[in-house]
C-alpha cells in the first residue's frame, strides 16, 4: 500500500509540473554567438557594433579552427596560436521573468575569461578548465535586448605542457528558477551503507533565497522511470538532510553501471518553487594497502589510462558524442578506469563515465605555484619565456582553494569518481627533492631503478639541503585539507615521481594514496618500508612489464598507462603536433599497442600481427642465441628516453622486397599461435615461452608475396585468426559509420571510417592518398583526420590524406529529422554512399 501511494505521489508531482509553468528552465545558450579574434576596445558595451564579426555556435575552439602553424606557436601546446578572442550574444528575457533567479553557467572557457552583461562586469576566471556561473538579475533588461560579452585572453600560448584549445570550448546554459531555489551544485548524494540487499542513500540539499520554512520532497526513480522511494523533509532548514533506505538496489559498477535519478522538489507555502533532477549511482569501494582495490565487495584490478581533454580533429570543442565513442573504444579493449590528466575535464565526459561504467581519478592541477618548463621547438627544450608561458602557477595561491572546491562540488555526485588527485609530478618543481634523491642514490642509474628507502639518511640529507623548510609538503597538506572539507567519502591521491623522498618528508603522507609515476622499481621497497600506505601506478608506460609488475603484486591495485588516446602537445620538432604513445591514435584508430593491451586486458580469444624489416627492428634472432632485444633510443634533438613511452617500430602491412628478412610479431591471449605463409605452416609457438619477457610471439620470415596468416589456439582448438596480404593498386573504397541513426539535436555525431581495397579485395594498409568527403542532407561534416602525429593539415575541411590506408570523418546532426548521405572518392574512384538517419 505504501509503494502504491509513493508511486501515485510521484505521478502527481510529474503531472502538476506538466500542467503548470515549470519551476525551473534550463535553456541551451550555445547558439547565435558572434566572435572575433583579437582584442577590441569597448567590446563589452551594448552599443558596440559587432556586425562584422563571425557568426558561430558553441562549443568553439579558435585554436583548432585557425590550425597548425610553425611560427609564433609552441611545441608544448601543439603548434597552434593563442591570442585574445571576444564573444557576444544577444538575448531577451521576458518581463514575466522579473523576480526569478537567473544565472548563466559556463562549463569551461580557456582561459582568463571576463564576462560582461550589458556592459557591466560579472566576473573573471583564470583557470581555463573550471566550470563557473554568474547571477544576471542585477543587470538584466527585462522585456528588452541584452548583450552578454566574454573576453578570453589566451595570449600566453605556451602556458601548459599540452594542447588546451582557446575560447568558450564547453557548453553554456541559461538557468531560470524562483527566488527560492537550489543553487548550482546544491545537491550532494552519498551511499554510506551498501550491500546487495539494502542501501542507505543520503541526500543533502542546499536552499537559497528565503528565511521562511520550506519543504524538500525527494522521489527516486530508476533508469526505466519507475518510482523506487520517496522522502519528505519539513524542518525548514537551508540545508536539508534526508536518508532513504533502498531495498535490493541495483549497484553501479564497471560491468553494470546502474543509475538512479533523484527528483528534488522545493516547496514554499505548499507550492513547488524549484525542481532539480540529480543522477547518482549506488556503489561501495575501498582501497587496501595489502590487497588493492575493491568495488562492491569484489577485488578489482584497475586497468587504467591517462586521458587528456582534447578530442583529436575537433580540438577541445566539447562533444558528448565524441566522448561516448572514445570511452566505448577504451571499454572495448578492457579499460575500466581513467585518470583525468592533469586538470578538470568536461562535465559531459564525467556523465559518459557514469553511463558506461568507467572509474575515474579526478585531478586538479599539473603544477602549483612553481611552474614547469614549456617547450617551443621540441619536447624538452623548455625554451618558452615567461611572457608566453605564464599560466595558472602565477595565480595559484589566489585561486587554488576556490577552483579545487568547485570541482568537488561539480563532480560530487558522479559514482564514477573514486579519487581526488591534488597534483601531478609536483616534485619536479622543487629542486631540493631531486637533489636529495641524487645525493642519496649517487651510485644508481637514474630514476628508473630501485632507490634507497633509508628514511634516516633521506631525512638527514633533505634537512641539510633545505634547512628544514618544505613548502611542497605545506601546500600539499593544505590542498588535502580543502578536499576533506568538501568530501570525506573519497580518498586523496597525487602522482609522485620521487616517492622515497616524498614519503620521508611528508608530501606523500599528506594524501591517502600515493600514486607512483613510472616507479614500478619502487613497489617492493616502498611497500616494505611503508606497509600501511596505499599505492597504485598512477602513470605507466604502455608496456607489458608495467602490467606484469601490477598483477604480480596484490598490494598494487592497478595501473594507468600513458595514454588512452594520442594527444596534441608535448610535440616537435615540427610537424610532429603531439604524441601517439597511446592505445588509440588521434583519429580514434586502435594502435598496435591497443591490440596488444586488449590481449592483456580481455579474455575473448584474439590474435593480431605486425611486421618489421629485420634491418629496422629492435628484435633480432639467431639459432645460437635465440631472440635478443636492443632498444633504439629516440634520436636528437628530442630527449632520448622518450623511447620508453614509444612502441616498437612496427607496420601493419605485408608489402616488402622479395627475400627481405621480416620480424613478425604476434599479440595474443591464446595459449598458442601458428603462422602460415601462403598456406604453409612456419611453426606453432606457445605464448608461455614469451610471458617472462615481452609476451610477444615472434618469427623471422623471408618475405614472399601473398598471404600471411596467424591462427590462435586454446586447448589445441583454433579460436581466432588474423591475416595480412600483399596488395596492389586501389580498386575500391569502403566507408562505414559507427551509428546508423543520430539524434536530430544539433549535437549527436557519427564516426565515418574510410578503408581502401585492391582488386583482390585485400585491405591496403600502407597507402597515402587524398580522400574527399561529400555530406548532404540533414547533417554536417564537422572534421576529418587520419590519426597521424605528423598530420598538420586543416581538420575543418572535406579533404584528408589517408595514413596506413585509413581516414576518418566526424559527422554532426542538425536539428532536422530525415536522412544524411555520406560518400567518398579518391581520384576517379568513388566509394559507395551510406545513409545516416536523423531522428
Amino acid at each position: 500500500m505504501k509503494a502504491i501511494s509513493t508511486l501515485l505521489l510521484f505521478v502527481a508531482i510529474l503531472l502538476s509540473s506538466c500542467v503548470k509553468e515549470q519551476p525551473r528552465t534550463i535553456d541551451d545558450f550555445n547558439f547565435n554567438w558572434k566572435f572575433t579574434l583579437g582584442d577590441k576596445t569597448n567590446a563589452e558595451q551594448v552599443s558596440f557594433d559587432d556586425s562584422a564579426w563571425e557568426d558561430i555556435r558553441l562549443p568553439h575552439d579558435w585554436s583548432n579552427i585557425t590550425g597548425y602553424q610553425k611560427e609564433n606557436t609552441a611545441a608544448s601546446t601543439g603548434f597552434v596560436e593563442g591570442g585574445i578572442g571576444w564573444y557576444r550574444k544577444n538575448f531577451t528575457v521576458p518581463a514575466s521573468d522579473m523576480g526569478k533567479s537567473i544565472w548563466v553557467e559556463f562549463d569551461g572557457v580557456f582561459c582568463n575569461s571576463t564576462v560582461y552583461l550589458n556592459g557591466e562586469k560579472l566576473g573573471y576566471r583564470a583557470n581555463g578548465y573550471s566550470s563557473f556561473s554568474y547571477k544576471l538579475n542585477e543587470h538584466l533588461n527585462y522585456g528588452a535586448n541584452n548583450i552578454i560579452a566574454v573576453k578570453v585572453d589566451h595570449s600566453a600560448y605556451a602556458d601548459t605542457r599540452w594542447y588546451t584549445g582557446s575560447g568558450i570550448y564547453r557548453n553554456v546554459r541559461l538557468v531560470k528558477t524562483s527566488k527560492v531555489h537550489i543553487p548550482q551544485w546544491g545537491v550532494r548524494i552519498t551511499t554510506p551503507k551498501v550491500n546487495s540487499s539494502e542501501a542507505t542513500v543520503q541526500i543533502e540539499t542546499k536552499v537559497e533565497g528565503t528565511n521562511d520554512d520550506i519543504e524538500v520532497e525527494i522521489s527516486i526513480v530508476d533508469a526505466d522511470k519507475h518510482a523506487i522511494s520517496y522522502s519528505k523533509n519539513t524542518d525548514g532548514k537551508k540545508i536539508a538532510k534526508q536518508s532513504i533506505t533502498m531495498v535490493n538496489p541495483q549497484l553501479w559498477g564497471v560491468e553494470n553501471p546502474n543509475l538512479y535519478t533523484a527528483l528534488i522538489s522545493i516547496k514554499q507555502n505548499g507550492a513547488v518553487v524549484d525542481q532539480v533532477e540529480q543522477r547518482f549511482g549506488i556503489r561501495e569501494f575501498r582501497f587496501d594497502s595489502n590487497n588493492g582495490f575493491y568495488l562492491n565487495g569484489k577485488n578489482l584490478k584497475l586497468k587504467g589510462v591517462n586521458l587528456h581533454h582534447d578530442m583529436g580533429a575537433v580540438g577541445s570543442a566539447d562533444s558528448k558524442g565524441i566522448w561516448e565513442y572514445r570511452i566505448s573504444q577504451l571499454k572495448s579493449i578492457g579499460v575500466n578506469a581513467v585518470r583525468m590528466a592533469h586538470n578538470p575535464h568536461s562535465p559531459l565526459l564525467m556523465d559518459v563515465c557514469d553511463e558506461q561504467g568507467m572509474l575515474v581519478m579526478n585531478e586538479f592541477f599539473d603544477e602549483w605555484h612553481n611552474p614547469k618548463g614549456k617547450s617551443i621547438n621540441y619536447l624538452g627544450d623548455e625554451a618558452a619565456s615567461h611572457d608566453i608561458s605564464k599560466g595558472y602557477s602565477d595565480v595559484f595561491f589566489e585561486w587554488a582553494e576556490n577552483d579545487l572546491k568547485d570541482l568537488i562540488r561539480r563532480d560530487f555526485n558522479h559514482p564514477s569518481v573514486i579519487m581526488w588527485s591534488i597534483g601531478n609530478e609536483i616534485e619536479w618543481t622543487f629542486p631540493e627533492y631531486a637533489e636529495t634523491f641524487g645525493t642519496v642514490n649517487k651510485d644508481i642509474d637514474g630514476y628508473y631503478t630501485t632507490p634507497s628507502y633509508d628514511t634516516v639518511l633521506i631525512g638527514n640529507t633533505f634537512q641539510k639541503i633545505t634547512g628544514g623548510i618544505d613548502s611542497l609538503t605545506i601546500v600539499a597538506t593544505q590542498l588535502a585539507a580543502w578536499v576533506k572539507e568538501e568530501d570525506t567519502s573519497r580518498p586523496t591521491i597525487c602522482g609522485s615521481v620521487i616517492p622515497s623522498v616524498s614519503m620521508t618528508n611528508g608530501y606523500g603522507k599528506a594524501v591517502d594514496i600515493l600514486g607512483l609515476n613510472y616507479r614500478a622499481a619502487d613497489y617492493d621497497a616502498f611497500h616494505k618500508t611503508f606497509p600501511e600506505k596505499c599505492i597504485l601506478g598512477s602513470e605507466n608506460w604502455v608496456a607489458y612489464s608495467e602490467w606484469k609488475n601490477s598483477i604480480n603484486r596484490d598490494f598494487v591495485p592497478g595501473i594507468f598507462v600513458w595514454t588512452g588516446f594520442a594527444y596534441r602537445g608535448e610535440a616537435g620538432p615540427w610537424p610532429r603536433k603531439g604524441l601517439n604513445i597511446s592505445l588509440f591514435d588521434f583519429a580514434g584508430f586502435k594502435n598496435p599497442r591497443g591490440h596488444f593491451f586488449e590481449c592483456l586486458w580481455k579474455t575473448d580469444p584474439k590474435v593480431y600481427m605486425v611486421t618489421t624489416p629485420a634491418s629496422q627492428s629492435e628484435f633480432s634472432y639467431t639459432k645460437e642465441e635465440g631472440w635478443k632485444f636492443d632498444m633504439h633510443m629516440t634520436p636528437p634533438p628530442v630527449w632520448n628516453k622518450l623511447r620508453l613511452w614509444e612502441w616498437y617500430k612496427v607496420n601493419e602491412h605485408w608489402n616488402y622486397s622479395k627475400g627481405e628478412n621480416i620480424i613478425v610479431q604476434t599479440y595474443t591471449n591464446c595459449q598458442e599461435a601458428e603462422l602460415f605463409l601462403n598456406g604453409i605452416s612456419l611453426g606453432k609457438q606457445a605464448l608461455a615461452n614469451y610471458s617472462e619477457t615481452d609476451n610477444i610471439i615472434k618469427w623471422q620470415v623471408p618475405y614472399h608475396k601473398g598471404e600471411l596468416k596467424v591462427v590462435g589456439y586454446n586447448g589445441g582448438k583454433a579460436v581466432d585468426e588474423y591475416m595480412l596480404g600483399s596488395t596492389g593498386k586501389v580498386a575500391r573504397i569502403e566507408i562505414e559509420s559507427d551509428k546508423a541513426t543520430l539524434k536530430a539535436d544539433n549535437y549527436d555525431v557519427a564516426h565515418v571510417t574510410v578503408k581502401l581495397y585492391d582488386e583482390k579485395g585485400i585491405e591496403i594498409k600502407d597507402l597515402e592518398t587524398e580522400i574527399v568527403f561529400d555530406v548532404t542532407g540533414n547533417a554536417e561534416l564537422l572534421a576529418v583526420d587520419n590519426g597521424w602525429e605528423m598530420n598538420v593539415a586543416p581538420h575543418n575541411t572535406n579533404k584528408v590524406t589517408t595514413h596506413n590506408g585509413k581516414a576518418r570523418a566526424i559527422i554532426r546532426s542538425t536539428g532536422k529529422k530525415g536522412l544524411a548521405s555520406v560518400s567518398v572518392s579518391t581520384g576517379d574512384i568513388k566509394g559507395q554512399e551510406i545513409k545516416i538517419g536523423m531522428k
